[in-house]
Formats: C-alpha cells, sequence, structure tokens
C-alpha cells in the first residue's frame, strides 16, 4: 500500500492529539478525576525534578495503555470497545476503583510491587498506574471523537498506527503533566483543612459510582438498579454525619454532593421505556432486521453497551423525550437496539457495516434501505426528530 503524504499523516496525529485533549470534557473522565487530582496534589509540594518525573510517569501510564491497544489494533484489526467487552477485563477495572475509592478514603498509598519499590520507583509508581487508569476509563468515550482518524488509522502501517494512538495519549495526559510541572497554578486554593477531607471523600465515593456504573455487565439486570441504590444510601449517611459535624464550606460540599448522587441514582437506576410516551426499543435480531427491511419500513438502529457512558446519557435524555417516540410513530419506524456489551462478531461486523466505528453510534434508514442519517458521539435530541421526520417525507 503506498503511503501517504507526510503532511497528512501529521494532520491526523495532531488531531489525534486534540481527540485526547477533547477527552478531557467527556462524562467518561468523571470516575479518573479522583485519582488524577490525588496524583497531582501528591506531587504538587515535590522538588521540581520529582515533578517532572512524575509527570513523566503519568504520561508513561497513558502511553502504555494507547500504544497497546495501537499494537492490537495493528496486530489483530481490533475495534475500538474490545476490551471492553471482555467480562474480565471488566472486572478487574471495577475491582481497581473499589480498591482506588478505598485508598482514596483512607488517605493511603498505593501499595508498591516489589520490583517498583527495587528499581527505586517508588515515588513515581502511583503517578505511573494514575495515568494507566485514566487512559483507561477514558477510553469507551474515544471512539467518537476518533471516527476519521481510526479509519485513516486501520488502512496504515503499524509505525503511523502507533503514532496516532500514542498521539491520543500524550493529549489525554498533557494538561495534567503541565499542572504537576506548574504547581503554582493551584496556589490559589484555600488551605488545606476540614473541607479537603470532604473532597478527598466525595472522590473515593465517585469512584465507587463508577464501579457501580461498569459492573452493569456483571451482575443481573435486577440486581443492577439495587446497587445504584446502596451506594446512595451510603452517600446520604456519609452526607447526614458530615453535614452535621462540619463547617460552612462542608455543609455545601456535602449538600452538593447528596443532590447530585440522588439525581445521579434516580437517573442510572430507572428502568428505560417506563412510560406511554417514551421510546421503547426492540432487541435486535437477525430476522426482526431482515423482516423490517423486506416489509419496506423506515427503522431506527442504535448500538449500545453497558460500558458506554455517552449511550446510557443518550438512552436517558435524547431518547427518552416525548418528542423521539412521537416522531418515530408518526414514520412508522422500527426501533431496534443493537447491545454490543459483549463480544458478538454478527452485531459487530453490522456495526463496521452500518458505517460505526466507535459507540455510541445510532444510523436511521428509510423505505427503502437508505441511510438518512448516521450519529457518532453525543447528539441532541432536535437533530434526531429532524432525521426521522426526513424518513416520513420520503415515502411515498
Amino acid at each position: 500500500m503506498d503511503q501517504l503524504p507526510s503532511l497528512l499523516i501529521a494532520g491526523q496525529i495532531m488531531m489525534a492529539v486534540m481527540a485526547g485533549l477533547l477527552l478531557n470534557l467527556t462524562p467518561c473522565v468523571l470516575p479518573a478525576i479522583p485519582i488524577k487530582v490525588r496524583t497531582i496534589l501528591r506531587e504538587a509540594g515535590g522538588q521540581r525534578s520529582h515533578r517532572v518525573l512524575a509527570a513523566l510517569a503519568f504520561t508513561a501510564g497513558t502511553l502504555t495503555f494507547f500504544l497497546t491497544l495501537g499494537g492490537l489494533t495493528a496486530l489483530l484489526q481490533w475495534n475500538w470497545g474490545t476490551l471492553f467487552q471482555s467480562t474480565l477485563f471488566v472486572a478487574v477495572l471495577v475491582a481497581l476503583m473499589v480498591g482506588f475509592a478505598v485508598i482514596t478514603w483512607l488517605d493511603l498509598p498505593i501499595p508498591v510491587p516489589t520490583f517498583a519499590a527495587s528499581a527505586h520507583g517508588r515515588r513515581y509508581f502511583e503517578a505511573y498506574v494514575s495515568g494507566l487508569l485514566s487512559a483507561i476509563l477514558a477510553a469507551p468515550c474515544a471512539g467518537p471523537f476518533l471516527g476519521g482518524v481510526l479509519a485513516f488509522a486501520v488502512t496504515q502501517p503499524a509505525p503511523v498506527i502507533m503514532g496516532i494512538f500514542g498521539s491520543i495519549g500524550l493529549g489525554l495526559s498533557l494538561p495534567y503533566a503541565v499542572l504537576m510541572l506548574r504547581p503554582e497554578w493551584l496556589s490559589r486554593l484555600p488551605k488545606a483543612g476540614p473541607w479537603t477531607v470532604a473532597i478527598r471523600e466525595v472522590l473515593a465515593l465517585i469512584l465507587l459510582a463508577a464501579a457501580v456504573f461498569f459492573s452493569a455487565s456483571l451482575v443481573p439486570k435486577a440486581v443492577y438498579p439495587w446497587l445504584w441504590w446502596a451506594w446512595l444510601a451510603l452517600v446520604l449517611v456519609w452526607g447526614l454525619r458530615r453535614f452535621v459535624r462540619g463547617n460552612g464550606a462542608v455543609r455545601v460540599i456535602t449538600a452538593t454532593a447528596a443532590g447530585l448522587a440522588l439525581a445521579v441514582t434516580v437517573v442510572f437506576a430507572s428502568p428505560l421505556g417506563s412510560s406511554e410516551d417514551e421510546l421503547v426499543w426492540q432487541p435486535y435480531s437477525a430476522e426482526l432486521l431482515a423482516d423490517t427491511k423486506a416489509r419496506g419500513t423506515p427503522y431506527l438502529l442504535e448500538f449500545t453497551a453497558d460500558w458506554c457512558i455517552n449511550c446510557k446519557v443518550l438512552e436517558r435524555t435524547v431518547y427518552k423525550e416525548p418528542a423521539v417516540a412521537e416522531a418515530v410513530e408518526r414514520a412508522g419506524m422500527v426501533p431496534i437496539q443493537v447491545d454490543v456489551t459483549a463480544s458478538d462478531p454478527e452485531k459487530d461486523a453490522l456495526l463496521t457495516a452500518t458505517g460505526g466505528q466507535a459507540l455510541p453510534f445510532a444510523a436511521i434508514f428509510d423505505a427503502d434501505g437508505t441511510a438518512v442519517a448516521r450519529f457518532t458521539g453525543l447528539f441532541d435530541t432536535d437533530s434526531l426528530v429532524e432525521a426521522i421526520n426526513r424518513t416520513e417525507n420520503s415515502q411515498p
């Protein structure tokens, strides 16, 4: 295969760096914030040489994940979500989140393996692990930013693929590495006190929430909502205790945290399609899709997974809007949901054939089977309704 001009490759690499930077604004990064904040604050007071090495270790952690993913993509042609389709991988991730929550709550150092301690890497091992876990947690939201870049990457030689994936890791780690190198930018923060303890405990609770979220594919569906309610109970007990004993700042923090925890629990623990004016999905099957096409019926394909945070955000906001259900009914459309939580060659092939590179992804087809619109990443209700209405107008 002929090499594309080096200028085009450089442009794709710059886009990958920008995508890595933008990842810091996605919902996926929320569970990683406690890990990053903990690392930054631990290194902010050290010598400059220590901060430099910690920043390099943090960046090395993100690069380890993305370069590994890039290598697997080059060798095995993996899709972006392949790792999260592994039950073992998700189980290990949940265990790590719970472990980090306990460590953060108790303000303990991360246990250092013998090999790291003997290599005089004790101080920087936590920064490395923080970078690694931050990259892992950001991965489910990376695909939508990288549709074109990934489509370009998989057609290139292995060194180019590795360069692009490494650039994503550099972009993701850059803001935090800069803060470690320039701790004076944190000098406007108030001095440590009871409020900092409360913040640390809030960060631990966020990590526990992340563990609950990713456990969706590990526990029975009937159990999953109760995990959220148990987490909310823990937050409320903690909040009441802190509110009674705390001062003004602590009370504001605890009240805000409790209110947000209630909202999050209601969103994630509530069933989908529970009222008459909400969209009710039909689970995908090859027979359903074939029958829909044979009848010349327009249809909506949504690809989702339990580990896809952005998918769940869409399903509990955009897709729940009555306007969407009304538009689907007017168009006589069949809404089909394709769950790719676990690896399924048929569903993975359908995602690729439909034009998707990563989740979230949705496509709308008219009565002739022509794709009217494709949606990658987050989008709004008006855009979806407008695309659905186009299928209604195209029917004879």
